[in-house]
């Protein structure tokens, strides 16, 4: 039944699985807002596997646009998806050949599943796998069912074991915290740099928090809403400018003169307009640091070689998982303003209709 109790025991809640057919709930995608609320049978954890309960999934940008538009660029649902890749949860039952993990533990999960075999993972850049697989993913077919249900069985090496009192929703951000900290490697020392974080959604909150924890001077943040901008302010920024103010051009304009004025950029919208605006404000021989992703754009190639800027590119993370679950559980990074709202599992289509209003939310999560 729904809602069965599941044993704390790992060897029992195998056997009551196997032996009881216990259900779960789960948010499978059919087509574009034609998601619905199922049971599925739970699969009983097998070598090297675990299972948990699922206590908190954010809702990603990847997530609206298999909701609102049936999949993004080339990727489409071809086939019913569970959605989620940012989740947390408590482990329930073990598998065998697991140690590192125990029943009761608080985990973060990775959704990167690279092959380790390939010529990029044997060079330990598993961000660039040549067989990626990705939890919530529609790249392949059969598609990579995501997190967004009740409980989950997955690879014990997916879930990276938090504090003991770690909050789920902060383990919940693990995901899009390890996109920044990736972010911030691929751009070098931030320590001391005037810092401007382009686009204030989640991944540019967190690239202000990235960019404070690693000693940035000054931090500037720039977006189109209020909301936004003052969550930035709260996880660590110095100042904003909103471009849809009457005062925004004097703002951007003391920062384009001598030719520049910061040393470091976080590009978190690739929109074409805000490509073509920052290139003014960073430095001869700055950085952009490129998180933000879309199709084709027109790329200002005469003030990229004319102030010999680098252009970082940054795909995922690979390390810095791990490293995002070790500081949320310490409360280096605190994530508490980025989460706007919670929406229970039953109300998963409210929550997506607040995650597409930047004007009222930054990160929606979904209980569960």
């Amino acid at each position: 039944m729904v809602g069965t109790a599941v044993p704390s025991c790992a060897a029992e809640t195998i056997t009551a699985i196997k032996e009881c057919s216990v259900k779960t709930r789960v948010c499978r995608l059919y087509g574009p807002k034609d998601l619905r609320i199922e049971t599925d049978a739970l699969v009983p954890p097998g070598p090297g596997e675990v299972m948990i309960r699922v206590m908190r999934g954010g809702i990603c940008g990847s997530d609206l646009h298999y909701y609102l538009n049936g999949g993004f660029g080339s990727i489409r649902v071809r086939e019913p998806i569970i959605m989620g890749h940012e989740f947390a949860g408590c482990v329930e039952a073990l598998g065998s050949e697991v140690s590192h993990l125990s029943v009761g533990d608080r985990v973060g999960v990775s959704p990167s599943q690279s092959c380790g075999a390939c010529q990029y993972c044997m060079a330990g850049l598993l961000q660039h796998c040549l067989d990626m697989h990705f939890i919530g993913s529609a790249f392949f077919v059969p598609h990579e069912q995501g997190g967004f249900r009740e409980r989950m069985t997955l690879k014990a090496r997916q879930c990276f074991k938090g504090g003991d009192r770690t909050d789920y929703s902060a383990l919940a951000c693990a995901e899009p915290l390890a996109v920044c900290l990736h972010a911030a490697r691929q751009a070098g020392d931030v320590q001391g740099k005037r810092v401007l974080v382009n686009g204030a959604g989640p991944i540019g909150a967190l690239c202000v928090a990235v960019a404070r924890y690693h000693g940035a001077e000054e931090i500037v943040v720039i977006d189109l809403f209020e909301k936004t901008l003052g969550v930035a302010l709260q996880m660590g920024a110095d100042s904003s400018i909103n471009l849809n103010m009457a005062s925004s051009p004097s703002e951007l304009a003391r920062y384009r003169e001598n030719k520049g004025y910061f040393d470091l950029v976080f590009e978190c919208s690739a929109a074409q307009a805000a490509i073509e605006n920052v290139v003014t404000l960073v430095r001869p021989q700055g950085t952009i640091s490129q998180v933000g992703v879309t199709g084709d754009l027109n790329i200002p190639l005469h003030l990229l070689v004319s102030k010999e800027l680098q252009w970082a590119g940054s795909q995922r993370f690979n390390e810095e998982y791990a490293e995002a679950v070790t500081l949320l559980s310490r409360g280096s990074i605190d994530i508490k303003p980025i989460v706007t709202d919670v929406f229970p599992m039953d109300a998963v289509h409210e929550a997506l209709d607040r995650a597409t209003d930047r004007s009222r939310a930054v990160k929606v999560h979904l209980s569960f």
